[in-house]
């Protein structure tokens, strides 16, 4: 029942970027953690990106006697893509690779996390809002995630 009520729910849910969210893109999964980034890492590897790291703060957090529940974050990018921004604005190397956080929520529910490439990037003074890689970042960001949430 918990799983029938949680897909009702992946139905109505929603990706959110506003400015009030700092940016951040959240959409649902009907997966669980590692199943939703095992997911989003077949996609990436079969476009031919680099996983440059999967951190498991979940496990880092027990380590220590804690329990923040399943919590994984990918570091991912394509120096194609990357160069550019960092290119026009040096300081952009401060956000890429890019990353997505996937966590088990309160719930239960698995939760995808990543900042949209245009608030991330936007606020460094070298980066223009119309930079065609800002485009193709968010793009992939979309693309991998949508991977993990069918």
């Amino acid at each position: 029942m918990k799983h029938l009520l949680f897909a009702a729910g992946l139905a109505l849910a929603t990706t959110t970027a506003s400015a009030g969210d700092n940016g951040l893109m959240r959409k649902d999964s009907a997966l669980g953690v590692t199943e939703t980034v095992d997911a989003m890492v077949t996609a990436m590897e079969g476009a031919g990106i680099t996983i440059f790291a999967r951190v498991d703060h979940g496990a880092g957090a027990q380590s220590i006697g804690q329990d923040i529940g399943a919590s994984q974050l990918v570091i991912f990018g394509s120096p194609k893509v990357g160069t550019p921004a960092i290119k026009d604005d040096p300081a952009a190397g401060l956000f890429l690779p890019l990353k997505v956080l996937v966590y088990e929520d309160e719930m239960g529910g698995t939760k995808i996390v990543y900042e949209d490439p245009t608030a991330m990037l936007g606020k460094l003074g070298g980066v223009s809002d119309d930079a065609a890689y800002l485009k193709t970042m968010a793009g992939a960001l979309a693309k991998f995630t949508g991977a993990a949430t069918p």
